[in-house]
């Protein structure tokens, strides 16, 4: 997905064709937005042409044109969405850069006006928090306004989404190998990995990412908790300095082989956030040992790495294994001032 100047983005694509036909003064609009030298995310596709477009701004006044006005307050309007679904769950991935953007523009609120029959897009919205606040009406029609609070916490993992709260939850680290971790965490991408490793599939896409294990330790794993993303060393070089923490996930469910009705039953359940090629989750669910299966969010990337030899000097950090392993609340605080992660994405008061 690039940021790309208005004036850089072919206007005449077909892609815009539903755009037009909903919003009579969309042409005028794109070319006004085109000579105020503004940009919008966009995600080309192989045929020349877009398969998503996303503009957002920032607004602080009330805003009058809807009803009720929305109040006073830094918010962040979905002033164009538009995806191409194509069943890689792209729409998710426009979900989470309107909420990143959110984040780092400290945001009270985020909003966005949809008309009755985008039943799919409302629904995809309200999953993950907006809620219905009132109507906008213009030449065009009625329109549905929702709004994401930015600041309420509902003790529900994807209606918060991406809040995390820490208040009282327990905090584990997990690793994944460099193959693996990318194509699962996109955001989290490494300065030396080339961006073209990061694919349009579903699990690159998806807020929800499915992990397979063999971990014993694992199974203290539970529904909330919070687990920092570690990937391991490439090999290139000494894990004190190329093993790092990237991501903050927050775990949705644990699974085990006993979980699942049958091997298809469980295949069909991974391969929906997961990197995984069916024949390697049939040859691990027929592997004897403990398997685990790990639904999370994946909530925040880090802004600044954090090292094996920063985990292990600064942190005090040691662990017998560093697959998986337990943190303190007071080592999680640093693990993420270190990282960089904004504050505004940790609710850790009452």
């Amino acid at each position: 997905m690039r940021y790309t100047l208005f004036a850089e983005i072919n206007l005449l694509d077909t892609f815009f064709d539903s755009l037009r036909e909903s919003y009579a003064e969309f042409n005028d609009w794109f070319a006004r937005k085109a000579a105020e030298g503004e940009s919008a995310y966009i995600l080309p596709n192989r045929r020349g042409g877009l398969d998503a477009f996303l503009y957002l701004k920032i607004e602080n006044d009330v805003v009058t044109d809807v009803e009720p006005n929305l109040p006073e307050g830094i918010k962040v309007k979905v002033g164009t969405l538009k995806v191409n679904a194509h069943g890689t769950r792209l729409g998710e991935r426009l979900v989470k850069k309107i909420f990143d953007f959110a984040v780092v523009n400290n945001a009270d609120s985020v909003y966005v006006t949809v008309f009755d029959e985008h039943e799919a897009l409302i629904e995809l919205l309200c999953r993950y928090g907006f809620e219905k606040y009132g109507i906008k009406v213009t030449a065009n029609g009625a329109e549905h306004v929702l709004v994401k609070n930015m600041r309420l916490i509902r003790d529900n993992i994807l209606k918060d989404y991406p809040l995390i709260d820490v208040r009282g939850r327990n905090k584990f680290a997990l690793s994944i190998y460099p193959a693996f971790h990318t194509r699962l965490f996109p955001d989290s991408i490494l300065n030396n990995e080339h961006y073209d490793i990061i694919t349009d599939i579903s699990p690159t896409n998806s807020i929800h990412k499915t992990y397979i294990c063999y971990m014993g330790d694992v199974i203290n794993l539970h529904a909330n908790d919070i687990v920092l993303i570690y990937r391991t060393t490439d090999g290139k070089g000494s894990a004190r300095f190329r093993s790092v923490i990237t991501s903050i996930c927050v775990v949705q469910e644990v699974l085990t082989r006993r979980s699942f009705e049958n091997e298809d039953h469980y295949v069909e359940y991974c391969r929906r956030n997961s990197i995984f090629a069916e024949a390697d989750l049939r040859q691990w669910y027929r592997r004897s040992g403990n398997l685990f299966v790990i639904k999370m969010t994946y909530n925040a990337a880090f802004r600044r790495r954090v090292t094996n030899g920063t985990l292990i000097d600064t942190v005090g950090l040691n662990p017998n294994y560093w697959g998986f392993f337990r943190v303190t609340d007071e080592q999680f605080n640093q693990i993420i001032n270190l990282g960089g992660v904004y504050e505004n994405l940790i609710v850790d008061k009452a």
